[in-house]
């Protein structure tokens, strides 16, 4: 058990950005060169993102809910289709399936590490079942190769993984679409943001129809495709590429608080770690623990009466009010997916963070245990 200390003075925020002088000078300098959107700071973050994940194309977007919604209007995905994916995940893997007119239908998942569960998929898939959008929950990748073992196009939700890999293989490289997330709080944060990647060269130029809704200049430009507005800045790139710069040593701050973590919550009854498969290599973009030694969001407030902030990954889609009738004929229960949203509990992690500030956190978790189990 670690040392007990006296409660934070000052509040601990869940999960600030990294953010330092060399991302404000990229900005600057950026903003100096006359390119505020779509330019050579964009194309440069394309390539070395290629170079990174191991694919042939990667295509910057505005967000990462573009980047899946753009995926799923590549691959034709519209009404009368279903698109598996799971229910544990922030709402945008799902409402993107809806903007295109399909129907979402959510699979239950595994109770070790949370994510979508093959064989729940399998007994799923029928002949209006289109495409699957598994997530790569908390950075562990999902179990890409039973999916794909399908023959359906995967469209990857890694807006947690962009470190991870699956089997040795860099996620990115693995599915027929892979979207990631350069929001504020991501591993590559840049404030807002996307990318996909991909190995198919079809799916790359449809993509980049959709994203641009052009190709020319002056009297001669043209559209292929009724597209969207959804490129990436030049001012939001130079950021992501700060951060790429940085991405080791984020990864290695990370770890380090993720072992903390695990040493401290060792022996505590009711508290466990959301399991990482051994075969993969984990971003680590999120710390969860289960708890079950008490009502989930009574610890929770607890611990911010103890200055800890923390946050849920993830109350389940199909239990929001947008989704109560939205249910496909087909839809299981899901009481795997149920029984976690009821116990997620996302603790403290940044690279902003010091060690000294994950101890806190372990040590307020000890004396919320101490109050309420039992």
């Amino acid at each position: 058990m670690p040392e007990v200390s006296a409660k934070r003075s000052e509040f601990l925020s869940f999960q600030p950005p990294a953010i330092s002088d060399a991302e404000i000078e990229a900005v600057a300098a950026t903003l100096r060169s006359g390119w505020l959107t779509t330019g050579p700071r964009t194309a440069e973050l394309e390539a070395r993102m290629r170079d990174y994940l191991e694919a042939k194309h990667v295509l910057a977007v505005s967000s990462g809910t573009a980047a899946l919604h753009l995926s799923l209007v590549a691959l034709g995905i519209g009404p009368g289709d279903e698109v598996i994916t799971t229910s544990l995940t922030w709402p945008a893997t799902a409402n993107v399936i809806v903007h295109t007119g399909a129907t979402p239908v959510f699979a239950d998942i595994r109770d070790d590490t949370l994510n979508i569960d093959p064989e729940s998929v399998r007994s799923l898939i029928n002949e209006r079942t289109k495409a699957i959008v598994p997530v790569d929950l908390y950075g562990q990748p999902a179990d890409l190769d039973e999916l794909m073992a399908f023959g359906l196009p995967l469209v990857e939700d890694a807006a947690h993984a962009a470190e991870s890999r699956h089997r040795g293989r860099k996620v990115g490289s693995i599915s027929d679409l892979t979207c990631f997330s350069l929001y504020a709080t991501k591993n590559i944060a840049a404030g807002e943001g996307g990318l996909i990647s991909t190995n198919r060269d079809d799916l790359a130029e449809a993509i980049d129809d959709l994203r641009v809704m052009r190709r020319g200049h002056g009297s001669t430009y043209d559209i292929a495709v009724p597209g969207y507005k959804a490129n990436l800045s030049d001012v939001l790139s130079s950021i992501a590429l700060v951060q790429l710069d940085k991405i080791e040593q984020h990864a290695a701050i990370r770890e380090r608080h993720v072992a903390i973590y695990e040493e401290g919550i060792a022996g505590l009854d009711g508290v466990d770690a959301v399991a990482r498969d051994p075969r993969d290599h984990h971003a680590n973009h999120l710390f969860v623990i289960r708890v079950t030694f008490a009502d989930r969001d009574v610890v929770q407030q607890a611990l911010g009466e103890e200055n800890i902030g923390t946050s849920i990954h993830f109350l389940p889609v199909h239990r929001l009010s947008a989704y109560r009738g939205r249910m496909a004929p087909n839809q299981p229960p899901l009481p795997v997916t149920e029984r976690a949203g009821d116990e997620v509990l996302s603790l403290p992690l940044s690279p902003a963070h010091s060690d000294d500030d994950v101890r806190d956190a372990v040590a307020a978790l000890h004396r919320v245990h101490a109050r309420l189990a039992g």
